[in-house]
């Protein structure tokens, strides 16, 4: 997984922040809404099994930014794991932030159906945070769990890259569960989630070269 991680003057980054910014364009010009809405009524109508409804939504809800933080704050206490807490903690406040902003920009509204299915113990979270920006919470693009998701997916798959090089790319399944849990639970379109994890991919290749993340392979060599 080493191209994963990228400097900011890398093509890589240049052609994801193209990629972003076009499928921004795409989705405020209102160009996806058809398939949006139909692949959301496609979700809403195979709700209703429990068992399935409270795995979708316990997943959903383990995308959550405290409860990401909390388990990055669980690995910072690890010498060992140390700069790999400090990569993610670093993430969740940014890319938390930054989908806030760029929700209050695009202002696309969250669906508007209802969730007819078994009852959650605890409502389901939104966690958008936008300093000097009341919309962002009601809004729906990009999604902040696809978001965090990727860079959880990112981060621990580069950190387990070097043992387990084939099994690191099981951590994308992670993205993918978080991502469709966002739409069965009726809180996201496909196309926000799509921006969301452009953005993790975006954030995590970027900071995790900032923060040296390459490092936790030297400790262990020597």
């Amino acid at each position: 997984m080493q191209n994963w991680i990228f400097d900011i003057r890398s093509r890589y980054f240049v052609l994801l922040v193209a990629l972003f910014l076009g499928v921004t364009a795409i989705v405020y010009s209102g160009v996806t809404e058809g398939i949006d809405k139909d692949i959301l009524l496609f979700f809403a109508g195979h709700v209703g099994d429990p068992t399935l409804d409270l795995i979708m939504q316990l997943i959903t809800e383990s995308g959550d930014a405290w409860w990401m933080l909390g388990f990055a704050t669980l690995i910072l206490i690890i010498p060992k794991t140390r700069r790999v807490g400090v990569t993610l903690m670093i993430l969740i406040v940014i890319s938390t932030l930054l989908t806030g902003y760029v929700k209050c920009g695009v202002d696309r509204d969250r669906p508007d159906y209802e969730y007819q299915a078994a009852p959650f113990p605890v409502p389901l979270s939104k966690d958008t945070f936008a300093l000097f920006c009341e919309g962002g919470y009601d809004a729906s693009y990009p999604s902040g769990h696809a978001a965090r998701s990727m860079i959880f997916a990112i981060v621990l798959g580069y950190a387990l890259s070097e043992r387990f090089p084939r099994g690191a790319y099981l951590m994308f399944l992670y993205p993918i569960l978080i991502s469709s849990s966002r739409i069965y639970v009726l809180e996201h379109y496909p196309m926000d989630v799509v921006g969301g994890a452009i953005i993790g991919v975006m954030l995590a290749g970027v900071l995790a070269k900032r923060t040296k993340l390459y490092k936790i392979f030297k400790r262990s060599e020597t």
